[in-house]
């Protein structure tokens, strides 16, 4: 076992946890560029496999942060959506192109953005969503996560909308990211994604991992709703056009 000798690698690895740290402290959709930024460096199974360790350690922190914050209805019918779609996407994972993953979340993500931003007045802020669609949209989440680790831009089309409590929000998204991803351990070890060297690197990247889990977690207590709103939006509709930049760039090369 040897770990990497190139700081640029271990300098791109530290921003990427950092992004997930403050995505599984509450800012949902910031930490999906952490897989294609440590990917500029390593191939991106080799990111995937990295990242998900790492994921699952956060997870466990977050869990217990929020375990008494957390809507009921909306884990009942988007974690079984979730599980369809990452069942779907481990058996999916040789045929889809993760550009043409990518690149259809993106466009989902900014043009559920731009109507809320620039679409009629109102709507249906505040009012809780069909069943069916939170199973629709957790399915996409978990398929887009399984195969891109995209997967917040589907799960906020559906929750964003009925404008939680922003503390309700935050655990809800870290009870249904956690679910998913301990279920995404199942097809990443069947496709030998996981080896020794990527789980001493993920080992690590451990203390910066819990470091900046925490300080996304007093991020979101300290600021007020409003503006914590407004900067899912801005994450989601950047993140959002990342994802297309790089869906495109991948079809072109």
């Amino acid at each position: 076992m040897s770990l990497p000798t190139d700081p640029l690698f271990w300098i791109v690895a530290a921003i990427g946890v950092t992004l997930l740290g403050l995505a599984k402290g509450g800012f949902t959709g910031v930490g999906m560029v952490a897989t294609p930024l440590l990917a500029l460096i390593v191939p991106p199974l080799q990111a995937v496999a990295i990242m998900l360790p790492i994921l699952l350690l956060q997870d466990v922190i977050s869990v217990w942060a929020y375990r008494h914050h957390w809507d009921a209805w909306n884990l009942k019918v988007l974690i079984p959506g979730g599980l369809i779609g990452v069942a779907a996407g481990g058996l999916l994972a040789a045929y889809v192109p993760d550009a043409a993953v990518r690149l259809a979340v993106g466009v989902i993500g900014v043009t559920f953005v731009l109507w809320r931003w620039f679409g009629p007045a109102g709507g249906d802020i505040g009012i809780r969503p069909s069943a069916a669609s939170g199973v629709f949209w957790g399915s996409l989440s978990g398929f887009t996560s399984t195969l891109a680790n995209a997967g917040a831009p589907p799960w906020q089309v559906h929750m964003m909308p009925q404008h939680l409590p922003k503390l309700i929000f935050a655990g809800t998204a870290t009870m249904y990211f956690a679910a998913t991803n301990l279920a995404k351990v199942i097809p990443y070890f069947a496709l030998g994604q996981f080896t020794t060297d990527t789980l001493w690197i993920s080992a690590a990247l451990f203390p910066l991992a819990i470091a900046t889990n925490y300080l996304g977690i007093w991020l979101v207590r300290v600021t007020p709703q409003e503006r914590f709103y407004r900067i899912v939006y801005v994450i989601t509709f950047l993140i959002s056009l990342e994802l297309i930049r790089n869906g495109v760039t991948a079809f072109a090369a």
